[in-house]
């Protein structure tokens, strides 16, 4: 396994909890180009006149280039450490949104989107792969509260962003928080460090059930385990992708985007709201799923999770017409999808170890990827503004997957570590740079 160039014993930020906070911040710093960009959409449109699905397209190329490249990034940070590769993602998401100020054009817009997907998947792959290094006794709490910074970081900003394109303009919104995010991530990312070598094999504590067999990308890959997980994260991947590219044009069709709804002290327009409410549930429930599931294991924390989301987005398509009941069943929703992206790569590197881990959760990661080809077709079925067919088919994909968690996966993976081996005197040494 690679060290970082910097020695690690000499740096007073060679430290688990300090290294999970830095990539915390990171993580704060690029949730906006996938979080906020509903907020976008409308205004862009009102300007161009172009339609949903064509500037939708922007947000499936973000998605497209922020997943699919991130095990290449993944296998230079498994070599050379994660410092420069978090520096050059904050100066592309930076960049990103810089450019999207300036566009006037979909094909602007599109090449802006390619540019934010290379720069955020650059940091959330890194700084995950880091997280789950750094933490091998608690994988799941380390991964999920890396992740809340990516799924709750949003939420302190939507409100100023909401209102800075009202007053000012979305072309302003764009250049002010991509200037502030992009230099914050390139600064905070000359602190961080992966762990030194020796690390790997001496680590007292692994997580219930994991084996301390380090597999190679090409390894892992031959495995049916990785290909069910993977298909567990399309399905379940698909529904969060849609509600949250589509949240803002689903409360516009359900007529509620503009009612005021009070909740919990606090009174807002529902969509407002939700989006406030939806970026703080789906990012406590990474943190809360991966201390969960290293508890009482990842594929039961799967089912329970997968269930309740499929429940939430079936009550959702019937019951989201009311702007209360469209606040809460979005909280919901994205509260029982957000641990996705604490489970997988715990689970990751609790089957095939922690020494190639960037990269092999960010071959994980391209399954977001995949799903987000799906998010174009929700505007052309719900054009109309008819959303059941696509509520009913999200829904069925979760129901499928924790079935597929219990039924399939966890025969599967406790095969595979079997096999491999528990114990230290079974472990392969990662290798050292």
């Amino acid at each position: 396994m690679v060290t970082d160039s910097k020695p690690q014993s000499t740096s007073a930020f060679a430290n688990p909890w300090t290294q999970l906070i830095l990539g915390i911040i990171c993580m704060v710093m690029v949730a906006n180009l996938q979080y906020g960009w509903t907020l976008f959409v409308g205004p862009i449109g009102a300007k161009y006149g172009w339609t949903k699905p064509a500037i939708q397209t922007t947000f499936f190329l973000f998605v497209l280039f922020e997943t699919w490249l991130v095990p290449a990034e993944g296998y230079i940070v498994d070599r050379i450490g994660p410092r420069w590769m978090i520096v050059g993602g904050g100066l592309l998401a930076g960049l990103s949104w810089v450019l999207n100020s300036y566009a006037d054009s979909l094909g602007m817009f599109y090449f802006s989107g390619i540019v934010g997907g290379i720069g955020a998947g650059a940091v959330y792959g890194t700084c995950i792969g880091n997280a789950v290094k750094w933490f091998p006794g608690r994988r799941g709490l380390a991964a999920g509260l890396t992740a809340a910074g990516f799924g709750m970081g949003s939420a302190l900003t939507i409100i100023p962003i909401a209102n800075m394109i009202k007053n000012s303009g979305y072309e302003h919104t764009f250049m002010t928080f991509g200037l502030f995010q992009g230099i914050v991530v390139v600064i905070v990312g000359t602190l961080i460090l992966a762990p030194a070598a020796g690390f790997f094999t001496s680590a007292p504590k692994i997580a219930p059930g994991a084996s301390r067999y380090q597999a190679t990308p090409l390894e892992m890959l031959k495995t049916p385990v990785f290909w069910v997980m993977y298909l567990m994260f399309i399905m379940m991947a698909a529904g969060g992708l849609m509600a949250t590219a589509q949240l803002a044009p689903i409360a516009k069709d359900y007529k509620v985007a503009e009612i005021p709804v009070s909740l919990i002290g606090l009174t807002m327009p529902a969509l407002t709201f939700a989006l406030f409410l939806d970026r703080i549930l789906n990012g406590l429930t990474r943190p809360f799923f991966g201390w969960v599931s290293d508890r009482i294991g990842r594929e039961q924390t799967m089912f329970i999770a997968f269930l309740l989301e499929g429940i939430g987005i079936v009550a959702l398509g019937n019951l989201g017409s009311d702007p209360v009941l469209f606040v809460v069943l979005s909280g919901l929703v994205f509260f029982a999808w957000g641990e996705i992206y604490s489970l997988f790569p715990s689970t990751v590197t609790d089957t095939f170890g922690a020494a190639y881990a960037t990269t092999n959760t960010g071959l994980m990661y391209t399954a977001k990827g995949t799903a987000a080809i799906l998010v174009p077709f929700t505007s052309v079925l719900a054009a109309k503004g008819n959303w059941h067919v696509v509520f009913y088919l999200a829904a069925a994909m979760n129901i499928i997957a924790a079935l597929a968690a219990i039924l399939v996966l966890k025969p599967l993976r406790s095969g595979y570590t079997s096999r491999t081996g528990k114990g230290v005197g079974s472990a392969t040494p990662a290798p050292a740079h």
